[in-house]
């Protein structure tokens, strides 16, 4: 990127502003990638806490961080500088989730039941219909909720996971 940007201060000075605006939305490409990478990181890594509280029907404070975090994580990174746009608008989450659903059956597998099951045998016993309709149900937290809220409203939404009955945050 330090290139880009000298290449885009040299072409600014010689009035090639042509070559300025491509370098400019090249800049931006890169940037929004950037972002989505790691919205995809958080995402997979709150589908690994959703596939284990379903494999081992239990929630721990461990997981509840993780699947907390990865949400808070993911509403600052998915808001734009503007802070009235997204790089991943509320109806296209699904893609996403499919995409990263296969790595998180993997990094699930690595950790459920102490990393005694293969993927496979992680995915025979999940029903990915319904920890997908979960993690739509937290992501969409973000859009309804400010940064401030959200973190309340997870808490309350976490405790309709299997495991989390009876939990509580600060028990």
């Amino acid at each position: 990127m330090t290139q880009e940007l000298l290449d885009l201060r040299n072409c600014i000075l010689e009035g090639r502003y042509d070559d300025a605006l491509s370098l400019l939305d090249e800049l931006d490409g890169m940037s929004k990638k950037a972002i989505l990478r790691n919205i995809k990181k958080f995402l997979i890594r709150m589908l690994v806490h959703l596939i284990k509280n379903q494999v081992e029907p239990r929630l721990t404070n461990s997981w509840y961080a993780s699947i907390r975090n990865s949400i808070v994580e993911i509403q600052d990174l998915n808001i734009k500088e503007n802070k009235t746009s997204y790089y991943i608008k509320e109806d296209e989450w699904e893609e996403y989730l499919l995409q990263g659903f296969e790595d998180a059956i993997v990094g699930a597998s690595v950790e459920a039941f102490d990393g005694r099951l293969t993927p496979s045998q992680v995915k025979q016993r999940i029903d990915k219909t319904a920890i997908i309709a979960i993690a739509t149900k937290f992501l969409n937290l973000t859009y309804s909720h400010s940064p401030e809220r959200l973190r309340e409203a997870i808490s309350e939404e976490v405790t309709q996971l299997p495991g989390g009955e009876d939990w509580k945050l600060g028990k």
